[in-house]
Order: C-alpha cells, then structure tokens, then sequence
C-alpha cells in the first residue's frame, strides 16, 4: 500500500525527507499526517521519525536552508521549518521510565521499538518519502480499514506511560471510529480503572482534549462511554451526557456545524473555566449559553442582546433540553433581533431625566419596544 496526499509534495518536506535520507539515515512520516492521508482527511501537522539524533537532524536542517528549533531535545524532538512549513522531527525512541505524563526515553535504530511506545495501532503507521506504508504492530492497516481505536499492547501499560491517553482514547474514537462500532471494551475498562491517573494532568491539556473531543462531528457514543466509565465526572463533576445525542440532532437539522462550547453547554453541571482552564472568552461564550439555556427570555430578546448566533446556540439547546423540533419561526425572530436597533437614547430623556431615574426609564422604554416585537417607533415610545 502506498501513501499519496499533496502535502507530501511540499517543498520544504521533500527538502526535508531527502536530506535526512541522503545523509544515510533511515526517516518516515508517522502518526497523525499518514493516519489522516490514508483516511483522506486535511493534515495540518507533519510527524517525522528517523534514527538520526537531534543534533544530526539540526546540522542536516542549517546544510538545506532551514530553520531547526529545539522543542523537545530531551525527548529527541526538533521542529524544523523549511520553506514556511513547520515538521517535528523525532528521534526512534523507547521508554525507559515513565511518571504517568513525562517519560525517561532511549533513543532507538529501528522503527519497532519506536511503534511499541504509540499510544493505538492507527497512529503507529509509518510512510517512507515515495509512500510506501509500513505497519510494524501488523494491526494498524487493518484497524484502520475497520475503523477500530485500540490501544498498542496492553492497554494499562500503554495508559499508565502518560494519562492523557484516557482521553485521546476516547477523542480518537468519537473521529476515527466506525460510529456502528461499540467502543474497545479493553481500552474502556483499563481507562475506567486508571481514572485517578487524570489528577495528575493539568486542566489545560484536559481542557484541550475536551474541546477536541467535542468538536467531532458526532461524539456522542464517546462522551457516554466516558460518563459510563467514570472519565468524565472525573474531569467533569455533577456532569451528565443525556443531552448531547440530542443536541447533535438538532444542530444536523438546523445545519449548524459542531461547536464544542456549546456541547459543553449540554453537559450541565458546574461553571467549567475551574475545570478546564477555558479563555476568558470561552468561558463568557459558556455562562451566557448555559444561563440563556434556563431562562425563559424571548428568541427575539436573546437576538437583540446577545447577536444571532449566540441566540441561535441557546434555542438549540432549549430544543435538546425539551426534546422538541427548534421552530424556523424562533430563528426567524432570534435574526431579527440581532438586526434590530433600539430607537430611544439617553439624549431623548435628558435634561428631565439623570442619574439612576434616567437608566430605570430607558430599561422600561426598551422593554416595552422589545415587547412590540421591535416596531415602537422613536415618537411612539416618547408619547
């Protein structure tokens, strides 16, 4: 089997791939880039795996042109920018010692060694340049034909070298897997047993994998086998994943594209910037949806107060939460809101009016323009 995807052709890769092996080193692509381009899918990231060491990689990255930066020499990882595209190049590698996130590695010659370390099958694929496919677990070709996540060996050992790999399991399988597929139950069992494995991981990669996960087009099946196992009230307290099957059908019918606050929105439960280190935009975008999720303000007020699409977003999730069809005549109300202009200012009610007597008028001549659905005119409303 061969590999061929258009961004193999780049020149900086090419530049890259061939210094590596024209200085008589053994170097493939590997991981998420032939993952993707075997899959079809868009590759924005491009992993590379040789047996030259860090420093031989950064002289051959100077003799071409390019630019080597020292990301991770600890771990044999530098990044090399040729031609404007950025590859991670690392060092075969196996794990001498690990502590759960951070890993005592040996480099290695040979890309066996290297594969057994991976975290699942379908990211132990290797390309060379020309795209020639190498399957050292002699599993990942056929998992991925199958559309199958598991992990690389035991799954306890393979979790037990770095806790993230609880939640890339099941990110990876809410976009890899075949949704007909149930999900690996020796995967789901050793990541319900290693659940206090996550404390030790900070909430920013927690976050990250979060909003990952909930940015697959359909991560339903994923999320209910975290709140099954224990994952996600682990990383999620007082958290539930009734809603999420449902709200996916609603944004489908409305043609909305995944938005992972918003689903985090479905999930209930706490104000999740504590949790998950979300911006502070993020966490804004959160509270309101939650917050216009319970209220019971009118989908022309939320358009008027909050713009279309934030209205939009709560209506969707007051669907999910009644199970109810969204009405094409709720958005057609949320769009006008978000188009409406208030038509009375301040300058309108002063001089007779200052100081706190002058907002209280305003806040009830506003309303009383929301209420008319937006056609109180400016003499209406001051008469």
């Amino acid at each position: 089997m061969k590999l061929a995807a258009p961004w193999m052709q780049h020149p900086g890769t090419r530049a890259v791939m061939q210094a590596i092996d024209s200085a008589g080193y053994q170097v493939f692509f590997v991981g998420g880039c032939v993952r993707n381009g075997l899959m079809g899918r868009s590759v924005d990231d491009i992993d590379i795996a040789t047996d030259a060491r860090p420093e031989t990689v950064m002289e051959l990255a100077v003799r071409i042109g390019a630019r080597p930066v020292p990301t991770g020499l600890a771990h044999g990882t530098v990044t090399v920018v040729a031609s404007g595209k950025a590859h991670e190049v690392t060092t075969f590698r196996t794990d001498k010692k690990s502590f759960g996130r951070h890993a005592h590695v040996a480099f290695s010659t040979g890309i066996a060694a290297d594969a057994g370390r991976r975290d699942f099958t379908i990211n132990a694929l290797y390309a060379r340049a020309d795209g020639t496919i190498l399957d050292p677990t002699k599993q990942g070709l056929p998992d991925l034909s199958a559309r199958r996540v598991r992990f690389i060996g035991q799954a306890e050992d393979r979790i037990t070298q770095d806790y993230l790999r609880i939640l890339r399991f099941f990110r990876f399988h809410a976009w890899c897997a075949d949704p007909a597929r149930r999900i690996d139950a020796d995967g789901l069992a050793a990541c319900a047993a290693l659940t206090s494995g996550l404390e030790i991981l900070s909430k920013e990669r927690i976050g990250a994998e979060i909003k990952k996960l909930l940015s697959a087009p359909d991560p339903s099946q994923a999320v209910a086998a975290m709140e099954h196992s224990g994952v996600l009230t682990t990383v999620l307290p007082g958290t539930s994943a009734r809603l999420l099957p449902v709200l996916v059908k609603r944004e489908r019918h409305c043609r909305v594209p995944p938005e992972p606050i918003r689903r985090l929105a479905s999930l209930a439960g706490p104000v999740p910037d504590d949790a998950l280190r979300l911006s502070r935009a993020e966490a804004t975008a959160w509270q309101r949806l939650s917050d216009g999720m319970t209220s019971e303000t009118d989908a022309g007020e939320l358009g008027y107060r909050h713009g279309f699409e934030t209205a939009r977003d709560i209506l969707i999730l007051r669907a999910a939460a009644s199970e109810q069809p969204l009405s094409p005549d709720q958005l057609a109300r949320a769009r006008r809101g978000a188009g409406a202009i208030c038509p009375i200012r301040a300058a309108d009610l002063m001089p007779r009016l200052r100081g706190p007597a002058l907002g209280a008028a305003l806040a009830a001549l506003e309303a009383r323009w929301i209420a008319s659905d937006f056609t109180l005119s400016r003499s209406d409303l001051l008469n």
